[in-house]
């Protein structure tokens, strides 16, 4: 074997085209070979780590031995292009297009509404249309299978599942049992269609699945296949080989003379660890052409099972062998069912292999465990020989190594049958119930003798308990030859805990919780165990109902979505207020929609790669770039002293370096940025420059720290009403208490991205960008180059999200890479990896909230002194701006007659948190509610009776002087008990937690009432630009940015109407600097308010200037209309301007008019908890939202449940996690959880309020992008509740702390059950925690 040769050449197939790459670079994943070689950009880069399904594929091989054909999902973005020879792979761009035809999978994603800001869109069409490939009539259980490991942070996912559910024949969907109320109101009898409820789409119109239309496997690569005499495959690229062996004997020679080289199958494990840790292997073996790896056999025993089979091969296989064998000899096989069914994501469990999830020797495995508990061994060949090895506690030798020597190769795996009386249990717990990494895992097995309770043999282990997959022996030794019963157990729980210790600072954290796992598994084993000797009458005594534990409900139920019709007496043509798609749906499902990294490569393009602070606080004693400058392609190295113009930023008085030039502040700073002709080699120069620092004292991460030194953003505010300090003193009880409220990561599928563009004269720039404020990013651009606005354009054409999270940082990274663009004169690129993205541009505030409350007996409530501190981080970015609405919305819906806020930005050594949806207002009001439920707790009443007593009623001020009147918030709420029929729930509720000792069951409803619009006036203006052309076709441009919340879409039915034209007449290409200038950022949910206005005013001068035309011609057409108007010399172009509302906030006063109206909703929520594990699953959601007359149903839905979904992330699963040094753990989807499919609400319903009004925006709608997301939060009250059924089990009633979010740990802790209590608490102080308490 020769690797100095020029190498084989890889042939596969794209979309049914031929490619034959003869110099493949081992280095490449087919995501960049997708986007950059072939320029198929359908296929999108989400995180680079297999976590988030944007850059989902189908690969389709055909297999010799069966001839058969298998298409399976994968994640381009971790299958190395080497792999793929002999493969047939579809993209997006292959399933349809708008060139030749959609497919019914693109179509019923974008008419379902199921696609907002697109991103994750292609991603999800190719999960889905892989799954009909396979199954043409997929169960929901399918579905949701292969939706879960595609991540969305725009919708909710409802509308994704409700357009994919259309494929679904079963007898249980409601639309075969012609249910009354059905998820899709299918035959329509017209004398109906008044009393008739609107839908949101009308599934009769989808175009059928046809199987026989898809494109066939290419003939070539079965001949290719069929005839081929496997010979071994090498290819060589700039640092790594790979060779791909024909045959067992190779591959053992191979692996002798190459011990180092990773056996590579899925690239599952191996490529994260390239990726993301810069591990470098000069040489890679990649065995998927050795057949004895994939061989199965049966034995009398059990089954040997290949070792490069897929675990979703495993998968099928066991659940094929299941019904074959009498009940008693599967156990083992059902445990791993279970286990594989929850291991990663489809895509994952596709290509990721069976051997190597073994040997990679993760400490938290899901199958280890099992497979040592159930006595499995592997074989093992190396040059000379064979040899059987068991998996138990003497395989796994240290983290991430096993006891098999470098030279030796695992070929496959036996599984045994179990024997009668063997009983065999998988349990895990993960942060997600769905494509997560475990916390903590176990396998455990017990045998009886026959007719016996005595234990002969039981094995116990555990995973995510040590540095290796660990044996429980002494708790076993324990249990053997001892009666299973509840001595016996409670001796074993005893010695489990003594035998399973963590360190108070393990890796990982949760130690309390971690341990507290291990006893609840054991105890749910010994449960199972005692129901399956109950069934073999080996025990006869009867086990209390109430200590069973089914698993948390998981069917997906059709949900309602309620709107109003548009009246009787709208035009047809008329589309306001009606369920239009979003304008761009098509071409996001197709893949052809353009995002900015999609633009295509300009002339000798060069890519920006930053180089960013290791030290927290520091200063920079040396910058040393030489050694990056010697690498391939590296072109230049941009430091602060680079910039010709501005350096540093002003805001609020505080100032911002671009680029760090003495001292650091966080860990995440941007010091210097490395440009290179590609991306690899942009990332590798920025890995070789070098930075000395010198720390400086005491950085500080937490609010209490910077409380105590006073580290605070000016001004801090405040603001009172009444007088707090006497109401005080004639209360009848006062409480105190406080809550924190984690941070949030934006995680916007589409991390940040820019293009700069020289023009190439008089210093001219084109800047392609994906933000919210391209007005300030030319601003910025300008400044920091020294150059007059005038020179610089800003086209933003689509976001792929944004929350917040594109606007301050998103500028200073379009400086620093217009700095590259102008000190090469050539085009940069910069596009953020997602861990780069989350570890720079920090998230949503940390805030902790103190609170004192004196009330009544009757549950009024009279005074409340708040104090609120939010961790801002390194710079002011918009904390104090964020401090003000916090306070502002204080009150939220209650009637609080003495209160008193103050508000603190502190000021820390983490990277600076910025705007996101709610801009404070979720922390500000979670707050407030907690207070409420603590008073409903001391007295002991419901807490939605306290909240009804302290609301506005009537005509009703605000504690800033503001006159409104509460009608509507209070119809909400009303609305919103009787629509989720609260009072017969709530006494449900009751007695299922009567039933249930370990589950329970929780619910709350929560009000919220949200001020809409900038406090600072001047930002609320907003310009069109609108162009009739001669053909009758128009160009509206507006000043709003496309990030999803399908705010072109309304503009274009805003044009429509105003013209008079249908909204096909009418186009959106982009928003851009240079037609409409000094834009306001769309955000503070005002973008439709704002450029709707501006654009109904200039439609409305175009039609005004048509009169005379169209009095000389009343039946002409639109068309003849405008070519008359040309030729009479009538302008056909319009500037519109909308003046909003003079808003403004007097902090010395402590009064003003901040808002322009309110948006109201009330939502009501109800959990089901595992006491035991702390997981939940939301049963059932109803919201009631005032959003005005709707413009567009559809669209507002979809922002009410993309918000809530956020909301629920924010409050029940998304943690940040620090290093004691502030270095962020949580960098990427694998670590960090954001809600995914299996986190939806079973029901979840939408209703928005009838025959509400609203004078003060456009068409009488109402800002809608934020005020929901806080109602994610009655997940967390209803968690809250669901705790509190548990602790009174404990004997613990009255008030508890429960911060946010409520993990299943924090959950599961505050339950506080026999298990938790058994737990020492490490002492805080005598030990260095994992992560910081931010």
């Amino acid at each position: 074997m020769s690797t100095g040769t020029e190498g084989d050449t890889l042939c596969f197939f794209i979309n049914g085209k031929k490619v034959t790459e003869n110099h493949a670079e081992p280095e490449t994943m087919l995501l960049s070979f997708l986007r950059e070689k072939l320029r198929l950009t359908g296929t999108k880069y989400g995180c680079g780590g297999g976590g988030c399904g944007a850059c989902t594929v189908m690969v389709s091989r055909y297999r010799p031995a069966t001839k058969t054909i298998t298409h399976y999902s994968a994640n381009a973005c971790l299958l190395p292009l080497c792999q793929l020879h002999g493969a047939a792979v579809t993209t997006v761009e292959g399933v349809g297009s708008t060139k030749t035809r959609i497919h019914p999978v693109q179509e019923r994603i974008a008419k379902a509404h199921g696609s907002q800001c697109g991103f994750c869109t292609p991603g999800m069409v190719m999960s889905m249309y892989t799954l009909l490939r396979n199954k043409p009539q997929p169960t929901m259980e399918d579905i949701t299978q292969a939706l879960a490991g595609n991540l969305c942070r725009c919708t909710g996912y409802r509308p994704i599942v409700d357009g994919c559910r259309t494929f679904c024949q079963e007898a249980n969907c409601c639309q075969a049992g012609g249910v009354g109320n059905c998820c899709f109101n299918g035959d329509k009898n017209p004398d109906e269609a008044e009393h008739e409820k609107p839908q949101l789409f009308d599934k009769e119109e989808f175009v059928p699945l046809d199987p026989t239309q898809e494109l066939i496997f290419p003939p070539e690569l079965i001949l290719m296949a069929e005839t081929s005499n496997p010979k071994t495959l090498t290819f060589s690229g700039e640092r790594v080989s790979w060779v791909c062996p024909a045959s067992l004997e190779e591959l053992m020679q191979l692996k002798t003379s190459n011990p180092k080289a990773p056996l590579v199958m899925g690239n599952t494990n191996i490529g994260p660890d390239i990726k993301f840790k810069g591990v470098l292997h000069p040489l890679i073996i990649s065995p998927t052409r050795v057949k004895e790896l994939f061989e199965v056999t049966q034995t009398p025993q059990g089954v040997w099972v290949g070792a490069g089979c897929s675990l979703s091969e495993v998968r099928s296989l066991l659940e094929e062998l299941v019904p074959q064998f009498p009940e008693e000899k599967t156990e083992l096989f059902r445990a791993l069912i279970q286990q594989l069914g929850n291991l990663g994501s489809q895509q994952i469990r596709n290509v990721a292999s069976l051997g190597g999830n073994i040997m990679s020797a993760y400490p938290n495995s899901d199958l280890n465990p099992v497979l040592a508990a159930g006595n499995c061994k592997v074989s093992v060949v190396r040059n000379g020989g064979r040899r059987e090895v068991p998996l138990n506690q003497d395989f796994f030798v240290s983290f991430g190594k096993t006891t098999l020597k470098p030279e030796e190769i695992v070929v496959s795996v036996f599984i045994p049958f179990t024997r009668k009386g063997e009983f065999v249990r998988a349990f895990r717990h993960a942060p997600r119930k769905e494509s997560s990494f475990a916390t903590v895992t176990t396998g455990m097995r017990v045998f009886f003798s026959e007719g016996s309770r005595v234990v002969e043999d039981v094995g116990i282990y555990y995973g995510g308990m040590g540095p290796t997959t660990v044996s429980a022996a002494r708790t076993c030794a324990a249990l053997v030859t001892r009666p299973w019963d509840d001595e016996t157990l409670s001796r074993a729980y005893d010695v489990l805990l003594d035998e399973l210790v963590l360190p108070p600072s393990a890796p990982g954290g949760k130690v309390e919780f971690r341990r507290s796992l291990t006893l609840s598994f054991l105890f749910k084993f010994n449960l199972e165990v005692l129901q399956k000797l109950r069934e073999m009458n080996v025990i006869t005594d009867e086990l209390p109902e109430k200590t069973q534990i089914q698993p948390l409900p998981r069917e997906i139920q059709p949900s309602l979505q309620e709107f109003q019709h548009v009246s009787k007496d709208q035009s047809d043509q008329d589309p306001v207020g009606r369920p239009i798609m979003h304008r761009s749906a098509i071409s996001q499902a197709t893949g052809e929609a353009v995002y900015c990294d999609d633009i295509p490569r300009a002339d000798r393009e060069l890519f920006l790669a930053l180089v960013t602070s290791s030290r927290a606080h520091a200063k920079i004693t040396g910058l040393d770039v030489s050694e990056a400058l010697r690498l391939p392609g590296v072109v230049d190295v941009i430091v602060s002293k680079d910039i010709p113009g501005i350096k540093v930023r002003s805001m609020f008085g505080y100032d911002e370096e671009l680029l760090a030039e003495s001292k650091v502040s966080c860990i995440g700073q941007m010091i210097c940025a490395v440009v290179a002709d590609t991306r690899a080699h942009a990332k590798r120069g920025a890995a070789a420059v070098k930075i000395s620092y010198e720390d400086l004292p005491e950085p500080i991460f937490t609010v209490e720290e910077a409380v105590e030194k006073s580290f605070f953003y000016e001004p801090l505010r405040m603001i009172k009403r009444g007088n707090v300090a006497e109401a005080f003193k004639t209360v009848d009880q006062i409480h105190e208490g406080e809550i924190r409220i984690g941070g949030q990561e934006h995680f916007y599928m589409e991390t940040q991205s820019m293009l700069v563009v020289p023009v190439g004269e008089e210093m001219e720039f084109n800047v392609y960008i994906s933000c919210q404020w391209p007005a300030l990013v030319q601003s910025v651009v300008a400044e920091t180059l020294g150059i007059p606005s005038n020179r610089v354009t800003c086209h933003v054409k689509r976001i792929g999200g944004a929350f917040g999270g594109k606007v301050v940082k998103t500028s200073v990274l379009a400086g620093i890479t217009s700095v590259a663009a102008w000190k090469t004169n050539r085009a940069v690129r910069c596009v953020l990896e997602r861990g780069e993205d989350m570890l720079i541009t920090g998230g949503r505030h940390p805030v902790l909230g103190k609170y004192k409350v004196g009330f009544m007996n009757d549950g009024r409530i009279v005074a409340a002194e708040i104090q609120y501190y939010a961790n801002a981080g390194n710079t002011v970015d918009e904390s104090i701006l964020v401090i003000e609405k916090i306070l502002l919305h204080m009150d939220n819906a209650y009637n609080i007659p003495n209160l008193l806020g103050r508000g603190a930005a502190c000021r820390t050594n983490l990277p600076s948190n910025t705007a996101f949806r709610g801009f404070g207002v979720p922390q500000s009001i979670m707050v407030v509610e907690n207070m409420i439920n603590d008073v409903a707790a001391v007295l002991g009443r419901p807490a939605d009776q306290i909240r009804e007593i302290n609301m506005y009623k009537g005509p009703s001020a605000t504690h800033y002087k503001l006159e409104f009147d509460p009608e509507n918030m209070l119809r909400c709420w009303e609305e919103c008990k009787v629509k989720s029929d609260y009072g017969a729930r709530r006494g449900a509720i009751n007695r299922f937690n009567l039933q249930n000792r370990w589950k329970k069951r929780g619910m709350s409803v929560i009000p919220i009432k949200y001020g809409i619009a900038f406090g600072e006036g001047f930002l609320n203006q907003a310009a069109a630009l609108v162009h009739i052309y001669r053909d009758g076709s128009v160009l509206v441009s507006h000043g709003g940015t496309e990030m999803g919340q399908g705010i072109h879409t309304k503009m274009q039915q805003v044009a429509s109407r105003e013209l008079r034209i249908p909204p096909s007449k009418i186009y959106i290409s982009e928003t851009s600097t240079n037609t409409v200038p000094n834009t306001c950022p769309s955000a503070a949910s005002f973008g439709t308010d704002a450029n709707g206005m501006a654009v109904k005013n200039a439609c409305q001068t175009l039609y005004q200037r048509l009169e005379p035309i169209r009095q000389k011609n009343p039946k002409g057409s639109w068309e003849s209309w405008i070519n008359a108007a040309f030729f009479e010399k009538i302008s056909l172009s319009a500037t519109g301007f909308h003046r909003g509302p003079d808003l403004y906030m007097d902090w010395h006063k402590m009064e003003g008019q901040p808002y322009a109206y309110f948006t109201y909703g009330a939502c009501c929520c109800e959990v089901e908890l595992d006491c035991l594990t702390g997981d939940y699953r939301a049963v059932r959601t109803d919201l009631v939202v005032d959003i005005g007359r709707s413009v567009n149903p559809s669209v507002d839905i979809g922002q009410i449940e993309g918000a809530f979904m956020q909301g629920l992330g924010l409050y029940t699963l998304e943690e940040l996690n620090f290093s004691p040094s502030g270095l962020l753990y949580t960098r990427g989807p694998s670590q960090y959880k954001i809600p995914a499919v299996c986190d939806v609400p079973l029901r979840f319903n939408v209703y928005l309020l009838s025959d509400s009004h609203n004078p003060h925006a456009i068409y009488s709608s109402k800002g809608i992008g934020e005020p929901i997301l806080f109602l994610g939060s009655a997940a967390f009250f209803a968690i809250k509740d669901a705790v509190a059924a548990a602790r009174s089990e404990s004997g613990l009633v009255g008030p508890f702390s429960l911060n946010s979010p409520a993990t299943p740990e924090r959950a599961c802790l505050a339950c506080s059950s026999p298990f938790t209590q058994k737990i020492p608490a490490s002492k805080p102080g005598s030990f260095k925690p994992w992560a910081l308490n931010i």
